[in-house]
């Protein structure tokens, strides 16, 4: 019996897993819904001591994110069009230096790696028989096209789908808002006791309390993050600074491979730019020293010890979203972990969860 209840549970989780992968387009619009509820919640209790209605409060307060985001593109898409338009350019310039610096190498190691595949290429091809057809028929050798009005098309459709997807969005979060005290009363309603009613709603505000914090925690330290990138990449003299900026407070959301990721991409723009190895390194360093003040000193200080999670948990939830939801999920990632905690720490039963996600030194 014992054997059959392992299984059944197995077959469950994996059930849920195939579930999150699969329900992938269905499920983000839904989770980031939730997590921007979370995160604008505080600002429509602002309008509603006001005596503003909830649900303008929450149509201007989506409004007001959305316009943030449109005037954000506006104002960077010039320098996103010279990057674009510089992609090529800069690949050559790329692929130019990498030839230059093998090219001081003599009988380097990939250079004999190279040598001996093509040795072997040529063996292969002079011990296979020569396909014979039979009398009569012709080979014919059928090849792909590519048009650029196909690559158009799936561009469109993902746009519209992008498009569309953003749409659900902002119209589930403007629910979400407006619907809060009564969802909260339709759950608590259905306690008996007047104890576990008021219990389920001192658990409800601490685990939103909780995640409001984190969420604007993160926000908060992204744009320092970004802001700061900028101001040190304009010092260096890289073209595009605000660009980079925003990526750096982008990824700053993604612990570990973000850092990685930032550094790595401005080593390349860097150098190709500038064409220094050195000079790349330390502004890439630069931009490393930025994240890693923030992750060891401005977080934590803002952040309670009891919100902290640990480093196998958040390495294990980023490969996990990655894997599941792709970009978005690693982006994701860590916000998803907090909330699992933050209910974790509340509901009876879950505690060993809490416990095993949290910061060991915290324990």
């Amino acid at each position: 019996m014992v054997r059959m209840t392992s299984a059944a549970r197995v077959l469950a989780v994996l059930a849920v897993i195939a579930a999150l992968k699969l329900g992938a387009p269905v499920l983000l619009p839904i989770v980031l819904s939730a997590l921007l509820f979370y995160a604008l919640s505080p600002v429509v209790e602002w309008f509603h001591r006001f005596r503003v209605p909830r649900v303008l409060a929450a149509v201007v307060t989506v409004l007001m994110m959305v316009a943030v985001i449109v005037a954000s593109v506006i104002l960077l898409w010039p320098q996103v069009e010279v990057i674009v338009e510089d992609i090529p350019a800069s690949a050559q310039k790329l692929e130019s230096s990498m030839d230059k610096w093998r090219g001081g190498k003599n009988d380097s190691a990939l250079e004999k790696v190279e040598a001996a595949a093509k040795a072997i290429d040529s063996a292969a091809v002079g011990a296979s028989d020569p396909a014979v057809n039979p009398k009569g028929v012709i080979s014919v050798e059928v090849r792909d096209t590519w048009r650029a009005s196909d690559m158009l098309w799936s561009g469109g459709i993902g746009l519209v789908g992008m498009i569309g997807q953003f749409i659900t969005i902002l119209f589930l979060t403007i629910f979400l808002l407006k619907e809060s005290d009564g969802l909260k009363r339709k759950l608590v309603s259905r306690m008996s006791a007047r104890g576990e009613k008021r219990l389920t709603i001192e658990i409800l505000q601490d685990i939103a309390t909780q995640i409001k914090r984190f969420l604007w925690v993160q926000a908060l330290t992204s744009l320092v993050v970004g802001t700061v990138t900028t101001a040190i990449l304009w010092g260096f003299g890289i073209r595009q600074p605000a660009v980079w900026g925003v990526f750096a407070g982008l990824m700053n959301v993604v612990p570990y491979f973000g850092p990685l990721i930032v550094t790595s991409v401005m080593v390349v723009v860097a150098f190709i730019q500038f064409g220094s190895i050195q000079l790349s390194l330390l502004i890439a360093a630069a931009t490393l020293v930025v994240t890693t003040l923030e992750g060891y000193v401005l977080t934590p200080s803002l952040l309670s010890r009891a919100a902290s999670l640990n480093h196998v948990a958040i390495f294990v939830s980023i490969a996990f979203w990655s894997w599941a939801w792709g970009v978005a999920g690693m982006l994701l990632a860590v916000p998803i972990l907090m909330v699992v905690k933050a209910v974790c720490d509340h509901v009876p039963g879950l505690d060993g969860v809490s416990v095993f996600i949290s910061d060991n030194s915290t324990t």
